[in-house]
């Protein structure tokens, strides 16, 4: 009888093993979205906003004021000289290559500092991925990017952009 209670619990534990190989537990992470989503990111988006403020605050009165000379130049054309519309055409451009100048820097500032910011936090993205996987007990973990559909019950990009806040110094 000692034997035969061995015997199934020796089957029962393989089986259990087999089942669970059969369904490995299966996550998928957006690493960009889990490292944009965190408190550092959140803050750093700040930083460079107040950073950049008044270039902001220029590239919205540049368009103001384009906008300005396009309605006047509709409302006005008619009763407008020919000098009078190549001016306010110069005048336009002029204020459309100061803002395309204007939104270039902020863009290559923006990337520079998101580059600067992955760099800065690979490793402790790395960490927090290693311990939702551990706590999880997660078998196989895919790039969102690189699978074609998933349910979203496999996402855990919430849950890594939470050890990111957690972990974070």
């Amino acid at each position: 009888m000692k034997k035969l209670v061995l015997l199934l619990a020796a089957t029962l534990f393989v089986s259990t093993q087999a089942v669970a190989q059969d369904n490995p537990v299966v996550g998928v992470i957006n690493l960009e979205q889990a490292l944009f989503n965190s408190d550092a990111a959140q803050s750093l988006e700040q930083n460079t906003r107040s950073e950049f403020q008044s270039d902001e605050q220029r590239l919205e009165r540049l368009n103001t004021e384009l906008r300005e000379i396009i309605e006047r130049a509709q409302r006005d054309e008619s009763i407008l000289s020919e000098q009078e519309l190549r001016e306010l055409n110069a005048d336009a451009e002029e204020k459309q290559v100061q803002m395309q100048l204007i939104a270039e820097r902020l863009q290559n500032a923006w990337n520079q500092r998101q580059q600067q910011f992955v760099e800065a936090n690979r490793q402790l993205l790395g960490q927090a991925i290693e311990a939702v996987v551990e706590e999880g007990e997660y078998d196989l973990v895919l790039n969102a990017e690189a699978v074609a559909y998933f349910n979203n019950s496999y996402n855990i990009t919430a849950l890594v952009t939470a050890k990111i806040n957690e972990l974070a110094p």
